[in-house]
């Protein structure tokens, strides 16, 4: 098997772009392009156009595609409306995460699950046996289909504005929505969903006419703010969100209760995958997920020691100096006894014991700053 890293079909625009690229799941995505700050604060204010064609697109066509997924998943799929979309679970059978993912419903007999780039093999080859014996067909079309996300407070209005595309009714397209669209005569989805927590939209078009359609919502967003932006602002964005990134906040070893995921899961459902590992609970002293706040300049990073009265009780998932807020934060693992709100635990940065408060999260919310 080849090394090289899997390019994506925006490849030559990033370049053109000037972006510094980093190895992201075995593709050679773009970290930044201008700064990491910069780039933060363009969708917090603004619009920023993200490249995600390295995120998988598993298809599941047929009549009992919906049912597929409700023995596939932790949630309940089968009734969501057409042109909705529902964040659920893969789980293995001891109700730990495999995956998180969002599923959309295309059609009556359609769903779109959108998969982690790193475990896009383990998620379409899971749902693919899982879905032995309903009748529909499993279809994994990621090397086919590209995906760009406009994200920001301008991202509607710009949008509104690309040349050559033909969708009705974006302007009413509510949260976890999605409509079918054509850009020129290729057909295409539109998802208003994010990974930023800010309003905006997310773009699924066949992969030979991404690089079109980036630069016409380009152009489109010329006078609205609108700034390529890299993978590290994605992370911070999604971050201060209170969004968990897979590998940091969750993994197999995991299940959704300690990290703050069981509305994820519907134990109303007779039988799914993992649905006797969830139903089991986890182990007295099983670590839980928090969100800290410390004060200063020096934030916790991933892999950071979590300390009380000099013990090690956590490690930080994830961590960075906020850019909206001016302040650290960071997710952590911690023993149960330390997580209720309120309680102070100190951060091992580099040998530095900073103190460090358990808050709610999400950390920010476009809704509490308006």
């Amino acid at each position: 098997m080849s090394d090289a890293l899997i390019l994506s079909p925006l490849d030559a625009i990033h370049r053109e772009l000037g972006a510094s690229f980093t190895d992201f799941a075995g593709w050679d995505m773009p970290v930044r392009y201008s700064s990491d700050l910069a780039e933060h604060h363009a969708v917090r204010t603004a619009a920023g156009i993200f490249d995600l064609s390295h995120m998988a697109e598993i298809y599941l066509v047929g009549p009992g595609s919906g049912a597929a997924l409700d023995y596939a998943l932790s949630g309940t799929l089968s009734t969501i409306p057409l042109g909705r979309a529902k964040y659920s679970l893969l789980l293995n059978d001891e109700g730990c995460i495999l995956d998180d993912v969002v599923v959309y419903r295309t059609g009556d007999e359609e769903f779109m699950v959108v998969a982690n780039a790193g475990n896009r093999f383990v998620a379409a080859d899971a749902i693919r046996e899982r879905a032995r014996g309903f009748e529909c067909v499993v279809r994994d079309d990621s090397d086919s289909v590209a995906l760009i996300a406009v994200q920001g407070p301008n991202s509607a209005t710009i949008l509104a504005g690309v040349a050559g595309l033909e969708v009705e009714g974006l302007s009413e397209l509510g949260y976890y929505r999605c409509l079918p669209a054509r850009f020129g005569s290729t057909p295409m989805i539109i998802g208003r969903t994010g990974y930023t927590g800010e309003d905006g939209f997310e773009l699924y078009i066949a992969s030979s006419d991404a690089a079109e359609l980036w630069r016409a919502v380009t152009v489109a967003g010329e006078g609205h703010g609108l700034e390529p932006c890299g993978l590290a602002c994605r992370d911070t964005l999604r971050l201060e969100a209170g969004m968990p990134l897979y590998g940091h906040e969750l993994n197999s070893i995991l299940k959704p209760e300690q990290v703050n995921a069981a509305r994820a899961v519907d134990l109303t459902k007779d039988n799914f995958v993992g649905r006797e590992g969830v139903q089991a609970g986890v182990s007295a002293g099983a670590a839980v997920l928090v969100g800290l706040r410390s004060e200063g300049k020096r934030a916790g990073r991933a892999d950071y020691a979590v300390h009380s009265n000099g013990r090690t009780i956590g490690t930080i998932t994830s961590g960075a100096l906020s850019p909206t807020l001016g302040y650290p934060i960071a997710f952590a693992l911690v023993e149960p006894d330390f997580a209720e709100l309120g309680t102070v635990v100190d951060i091992d940065v580099r040998g530095t014991a900073i103190p460090a408060t358990v808050i709610s999260l999400p950390f920010y919310s476009r809704k509490a700053q308006q």
